[in-house]
């Protein structure tokens, strides 16, 4: 037990040394931010191109 302890702390010891967590912390942002702005546009959209479908369908009939 005390031996797998050891391993968690020296991995996470490394990880906070080298860069390559501190990457994957910005990539996860970017990625939290890019998925925030396209869930915006689709819905904003979304709404929007229903209406116009539904004005389109209501003129052809």
């Amino acid at each position: 037990m005390e031996e797998n302890t050891n391993r968690s702390f020296a991995w996470l010891k490394q990880l906070w040394s080298e860069e390559n967590g501190q990457d994957i912390a910005e990539y996860s942002v970017m990625l939290a931010v890019i998925l925030v702005i396209v869930v915006g546009t689709v819905r904003l959209i979304g709404s929007n191109a229903n209406n116009v479908f539904s004005q389109v369908g209501s003129a052809i009939q």
